[in-house]
């Protein structure tokens, strides 16, 4: 019902809403509204209430809630169901665990904190609470596993539309699975899967977003970001949230359209922000990649795979993600 009485006080706008129209609508008592807009109060929602007038949403809270996510989500949406947490070891992991025990697609495990984060190749990703986006949505693709990889290309354009919509920022990606304001990470996505040789169980795409980071150690500061430090204010995590699932429902349906990329690949190659620019390409983890295999060229766009084109001296090559990672040959990007 929260969501619901959110989604009726957020469309009255300034104005306010009577709670008779309130319990006409829901088909409840005045008992249930009143007991229902407390508990958004205690919830950090500040609404305020006029004898006569009725109910009026000054400000949402500054904090993760389920109700007000599903709000803010299209009738079409593919996320139907938000499951909120105070603090998870891993978004991912209570994601597959809910999986495993039959949850359907669509749903959306989000956290304040995680205790055990995952970035890609093991490494682990820092999740400060109160202030970041951790979420992991559940897929069940009827698709091969090879065509799995591709989920993370999609959810990436979703990450990157979203905050453009959200939080009127430029975004662009670095291939495959970063999103970037102005050469730097706000946003990292790693998506993990369970399946057998022809069949895919499901997968989850785990996504972390800088969202209200003020500040980042020295190390990091050349090449992360958050939206607060590019727009100078506090974004609002459930609307960002509920604009990257409505986002991801449209690419993902294009995506499940052809079991690849073919419909996206004008709009990838758009938001990639280092096509046609020159690129190293680093066989192994970053930091421990020998130089003698670095190989430099000019990122072409991807294939309909998800494979980054790279034109080479010796020729066009398909960069996998893996075992490989592109970056600009002067920094990050």
């Amino acid at each position: 019902m929260k969501k619901e009485i959110l989604q009726m006080l957020r469309g009255a706008g300034e104005d306010y809403i009577s709670g008779q129209v309130l319990c006409e609508k829901l088909g409840v008592s005045r008992q249930a509204i009143w007991k229902n807009i407390t508990q958004l109060k205690e919830a950090g929602y500040q609404i305020e209430s006029q004898p006569k007038k009725g109910y009026r949403l000054v400000e949402s809270a500054d904090k993760l809630v389920g109700a007000d996510i599903e709000s803010r989500l299209k009738a079409d949406c593919l996320c139907r169901k938000v499951e909120c947490l105070e603090q998870v070891d891993s978004t991912n992991t209570r994601a597959k665990q809910l999986a495993e025990l039959g949850e359907p697609e669509g749903t959306l495990v989000v956290a304040e904190e995680q205790t055990a984060g995952k970035g890609r190749r093991g490494r682990g990703w820092a999740s400060e609470p109160g202030i970041g986006i951790w979420m992991s949505l559940i897929l069940r693709p009827r698709l091969k596993p090879q065509q799995a990889a591709s989920v993370t290309l999609v959810a990436a354009m979703a990450v990157a539309k979203g905050i453009r919509e959200c939080c009127e920022l430029e975004t662009g990606i670095k291939w495959p699975n970063d999103v970037v304001i102005h050469g730097k990470k706000v946003c990292g996505i790693l998506t993990e899967t369970s399946s057998e040789p022809d069949y895919i169980h499901y997968a989850v795409p785990g996504i972390g977003i800088n969202a209200n980071t003020k500040s980042f150690p020295e190390e990091l500061a050349d090449r992360a970001t958050s939206i607060y430090l590019e727009t100078g204010r506090k974004t609002d995590r459930n609307a960002l949230i509920a604009a990257v699932m409505n986002a991801f429902t449209d690419y993902y349906r294009k995506y499940l359209e052809t079991g690849d990329l073919s419909l996206l690949l004008e709009e990838y190659d758009q938001m990639l922000v280092n096509k046609d620019q020159e690129v190293l390409v680093l066989y192994g983890m970053a930091e421990e990649a020998d130089p003698e295999k670095m190989q430099k060229g000019i990122a072409r766009g991807i294939t309909s795979s998800g494979a980054l084109l790279v034109d080479t001296d010796e020729g066009m090559k398909e960069i996998v993600s893996g075992e490989v990672s592109v970056r600009g040959v002067y920094g990050y990007v």
